[in-house]
């Protein structure tokens, strides 16, 4: 009997060992899990945050641009452009030689103007020299954007100051070098409304003679979706310039063409 108790004594005593080792370990591995669980989605987290703060600071520059007083273009901010744009391949002489005079620039826009009222204003003349003008291949005026998009909206503000003037579009979306070479052929144009790049091409290829050009007016003070003026975009900025090469700076400093900032 007695035999019996120990048996039952000691089978008691060893599972109570066993319930006093096995109990800790679900409650160890509780603890250790949590740590972990806490360790991974911590940074998650912080690149979540450090994302939204970003994000944060773009849109309170964007903010800042937006509402900051824009300032009008003037003839200096041109001049400064064509010096940082040469400087790094001209030299001083040459650099000089670039200026161009005072009395070469017309009236810049003080953003009060609608493009038909900036027109007018530093055109008074338009209907006579238009009707004078009958040279093909050749325009009196020319309007310089940064966009096909900009050159319609532009070619649509102008209705009032442009009467029965023949406009046409000198940009490439949608419209190849040889059909504006044709077309200029073909018809005498008095305005032009389109992108240094295609208007380039067009010197290049013979279809435009720049030598009857009145008129040269930039879209100097309109600003994209990104609010960036069309100087501002260093591909249009680099063919204007190339463009201004091709005959236009010589014009300019005979006197015989204007430009104009709008």
């Amino acid at each position: 009997m007695h035999g019996r108790r120990d048996a039952s004594d000691g089978e008691g005593g060893n599972t109570e060992m066993m319930r006093q080792k096995t109990a800790p370990v679900p409650a160890m591995s509780k603890k250790t899990r949590q740590p972990k669980e806490c360790f991974l989605i911590q940074p998650k987290e912080t690149k979540e945050d450090v994302t939204k703060t970003r994000k944060r600071r773009k849109k309170k520059i964007t903010d800042i641009l937006a509402k900051s007083e824009p300032k009008p273009g003037t003839p200096e901010d041109l001049q400064e452009l064509m010096k940082g744009y040469y400087s790094s391949n001209r030299s001083v002489i040459e650099l000089e030689e670039l200026n161009l005079p005072d009395s070469c620039f017309l009236k810049a826009n003080d953003l009060t103007h609608s493009l038909s009222s900036y027109l007018k204003e530093i055109c008074p003349k338009w209907v006579k020299l238009q009707r004078n003008h009958t040279e093909k291949k050749s325009v009196l005026m020319l309007i310089i954007c940064s966009s096909a998009v900009r050159a319609l909206e532009l070619i649509r503000s102008m209705t009032a100051f442009k009467g029965d003037s023949k406009v046409m579009k000198l940009f490439a979306k949608h419209i190849k070098v040889q059909e504006q070479v044709k077309l200029l052929e073909k018809r005498v144009v008095h305005l032009g409304v389109g992108t240094p790049g295609r208007i380039k091409e067009l010197v290049k290829q013979g279809g435009l003679n720049l030598n009857p050009l009145k008129f040269l007016v930039f879209d100097w003070n309109w600003r994209d979706q990104k609010l960036r003026r069309m100087m501002d975009i260093p591909e249009i900025r680099k063919e204007v310039f190339e463009l201004l090469e091709m005959g236009v700076l010589s014009l300019c400093k005979s006197e015989s063409l204007k430009l104009g900032l709008f």
